[in-house]
């Protein structure tokens, strides 16, 4: 048994990824009260959980895509886990990347982005997993 299956939660966490990068499509972002404070979850198409959003992960979509969330909306992201600091402590946390051009389309970037996205170190195609059934 994997323990992480034994604290079932109602969002997506680093450990549903299974260590694999998956390419999804932004649906919305909607307020929700999580614990005692009310935090953005970003939902996607065809899933039923959604990624509570943190500062960093927030920042880096806004970058790619802009600052209004509506425009997210049917723009690609890849999520992937990745061991961050937190508390003193080294986690496994959901960090989010641009999906590559073919899974993007040619011009989305430039139609979301303002202002122009940093270039990203692109991911091998190892990591990228196109039309995989996604685990969450």
């Amino acid at each position: 048994m994997k323990i992480s299956s034994a604290f079932p939660s109602d969002y997506l966490r680093a450990a549903d990824l299974q260590g694999r990068a998956v390419t999804v499509t932004m649906a919305h972002v909607n307020m929700e009260k999580v614990g005692n404070d009310q935090k953005p979850i970003l939902y996607f198409q065809g899933k039923e959980r959604g990624l509570v959003l943190n500062v960093t992960n927030a920042k880096k979509i806004a970058e790619i895509y802009g600052d209004d969330t509506e425009n997210w909306t049917g723009a690609k992201i890849v999520l992937y886990e990745a061991m961050v600091d937190f508390k003193g402590d080294t986690v496994a946390a959901i960090r989010v990347r641009i999906a590559p051009a073919k899974a993007n389309g040619p011009s989305q970037i430039q139609d979301y982005a303002n202002p122009k996205p940093r270039p990203s170190p692109p991911p091998s195609e190892d990591d990228v997993i196109y039309d995989d059934p996604i685990p969450f």
